[in-house]
C-alpha cells in the first residue's frame, strides 16, 4: 500500500519539464506501474507536506498527489547509531557492582539464625519482633509436667520474607527443651549434631554433580539467651557455648531486659563479658569500620560494639503511648518501648543482623565451615590409610594361612609315604 502526499501549493516547476495541472507522479520502482513522470525525471523537492494513506478517489483540485513505495521508505530511514553513554575515558568495569546487584536482588538471599535458652526467655516473642511475622502459629506450649521428661528437639522453620523488592529466605532454628532437665550434661549434644549435619550436607552438596542451585542450610548466626534473673553466666552457658564456639557466630543476649535496672543491666553486661573472657569463649566480633567509611556508619559500629551483649525486650502488642501506637509492654508505672534505644538494645541487635547479615556468612563460610571441611578431608584420608593398612594385614594373614597349609599337606604326603613303606615291607616277608 502507497502513501499519497497532498501538496497544498504547487512547487516551482524546473526548466525543461513539463507539468500537467494534477498529475501524478511515482516515485521508485512504483514508476514502472502506473503514473507517469514528464521529462522521466523525479519531481523537484517538496515543500511541506501533509501525509495520508491513500483510500479511493482522486486528490483535490489543484494539487499533484506523490505515491512513495516502501522501497523509498526504507532508502530514506537512517540506521541506529550506537553511542557512547559515558564520557570519554570511561571504560565502564566501575558498573560490575550494580550488576552484581541486580544478580544477587533476582536470586534472593539466605539466612539461618538459630536461637538457643532456657524455655521462658521469650526467645519466640523476640524473633517474631524482629522480623515483623509469626513463625510460630501452631505452636503448643508444653506444661511443667511434660517438660520433666522432655528432651532437647530441634525446630526449624523456613519463611520467605520480602520487603521492597528484596527476597530473604529466612530459616530460624529453634531449640525446645533445652536447659529444662534436671541433668543438663548432654542436653547440648542434639545442637551440635545438628550444626554438623548441615556441614556435612553443604560439603556433600558441594561435591556433587549438580552443584548449580545448592540451599545453604548452615546456621550463620546463633542468639544464646542468658537468663537476667542470675549473677553472670551459669556452668551450663559456659559449657555450650564453649562447644559451639568454632561451630557457629555467638551473639550473646540478656532476655527480659525490663526486669533489670540501667545500672543492673551495665553491671550485668561487665560481668559476663569478664566470665567470656575468662574461659576463652569466642563470640562474634563485629569488624572495624573501614577509614573510607562515613562518620555517621563509624559510629554507629563503635555503639553496637559498645552494646555486647545485647538487652532486649520482645513484643508483639500494640500500645498507644504518647499519641501514637508502638509495640511494647504495658506496666502500671509506664510504658516499654520495644523500639526504644533508650529502653533496650532491640533496635541495635536488629540493626547488627541486618547490617552485618553479609559479614556472618562470609565468617561462616571461610572460618568456621573451611574448619569443618579440614577436619573431614583429614579423617577421610585417615580412613583410606587404615583401609590400605588393613588390606596389607589381611594380605599378610592369607600368606601366613597358606603356608601352614602347604605345611600341613606336606606332613599328609609324608605320612601316606611312610605308611605305604611300611605295608610293602610286610607284604615282602608274608610271602617269604
Amino acid at each position: 500500500m502507497c502513501v499519497t502526499y497532498n501538496m497544498r501549493a504547487a512547487p516551482p516547476r524546473p526548466s525543461g519539464l513539463l507539468w500537467g495541472r494534477g498529475a501524478r507522479v511515482r516515485a521508485g520502482p512504483c514508476t514502472a506501474r502506473g503514473g507517469v513522470a514528464l521529462g522521466g525525471e523525479a519531481p523537484p523537492p517538496r515543500p511541506a507536506v501533509r501525509a495520508r494513506e491513500r483510500s479511493s478517489g482522486p486528490a483535490a483540485a489543484g494539487g499533484a498527489e506523490i505515491f512513495s513505495c516502501p522501497c523509498l521508505k526504507m532508502s530514506k530511514q537512517q540506521p541506529a547509531q550506537f553511542t557512547n553513554p559515558e564520557t570519554p575515558g570511561y571504560v565502564g568495569f566501575a558498573n560490575l557492582p550494580n550488576q552484581v546487584h541486580r544478580k544477587s536482588v533476582k536470586k534472593g538471599f539466605e539466612f539461618t539464625l538459630m536461637v538457643v535458652g532456657e524455655s521462658g526467655l521469650g526467645k519466640s516473642t523476640l524473633i517474631n519482633s524482629l522480623f515483623l511475622t509469626d513463625l510460630y502459629p501452631e505452636r503448643i506450649i508444653p506444661g511443667a509436667a511434660d517438660k520433666i521428661e522432655r528432651t532437647v528437639q530441634i525446630e526449624a522453620s523456613t519463611v520467605e520474607i520480602e520487603e521492597r523488592g528484596v527476597k530473604l529466605r529466612l530459616t530460624v532454628v529453634d531449640t525446645p527443651g533445652y536447659g529444662d532437665a534436671i541433668n543438663c550434661r548432654d542436653c547440648f549434644k542434639t545442637i551440635i549434631s545438628y550444626i554438623d549435619e548441615q556441614f556435612e550436607r553443604y560439603l556433600h552438596d558441594e561435591s556433587g554433580l549438580n552443584r548449580r542451585h545448592i540451599i545453604d542450610n548452615r546456621v550463620h548466626c546463633c542468639f544464646y539467651f542468658i537468663s537476667p534473673f542470675g549473677h553472670g553466666l551459669k556452668p551450663l552457658d559456659v559449657e555450650f557455648m564453649k562447644a559451639i564456639h568454632n561451630k557457629v557466630n555467638i551473639v550473646p543476649v540478656i532476655a527480659k531486659a525490663d526486669t533489670l535496672s540501667l545500672k543492673e543491666r551495665e553491671r550485668l553486661k561487665k560481668r559476663i563479658l569478664d566470665e567470656i573472657e575468662e574461659h576463652g569463649i569466642k563470640i562474634y566480633h563485629l569488624p572495624d569500620a573501614e577509614s573510607d567509611e562515613d562518620e555517621d556508619f563509624k559510629e554507629q559500629t563503635r555503639l553496637l560494639k559498645a552494646s555486647i551483649p545485647f538487652c532486649v525486650v520482645g513484643s508483639n502488642q500494640l500500645i498507644e503511648a504518647k499519641g501514637k501506637k508502638v509495640r511494647g509492654r504495658l506496666y502500671p508505672w509506664g510504658v516499654v518501648e520495644v523500639e526504644n534505644p533508650e529502653h533496650n538494645d532491640f533496635l541495635k541487635l536488629r540493626t547488627m543482623l541486618i547490617t552485618h547479615m553479609q559479614d556472618l556468612q562470609e565468617v561462616t563460610q571461610d572460618l568456621h565451615y573451611e574448619n569443618f571441611r579440614s577436619e573431614r578431608l583429614k579423617r577421610g584420608t585417615r580412613k583410606i590409610e587404615d583401609e590400605e593398612v588393613n588390606k596389607d594385614q589381611i594380605l599378610l594373614e592369607k600368606e601366613a594361612e597358606l603356608r601352614r597349609m602347604q605345611e600341613m599337606i606336606a606332613r599328609m604326603q609324608a605320612q601316606m609315604q611312610m605308611q605305604m613303606q611300611s605295608g610293602e615291607g610286610d607284604s615282602s616277608g608274608h610271602h617269604v
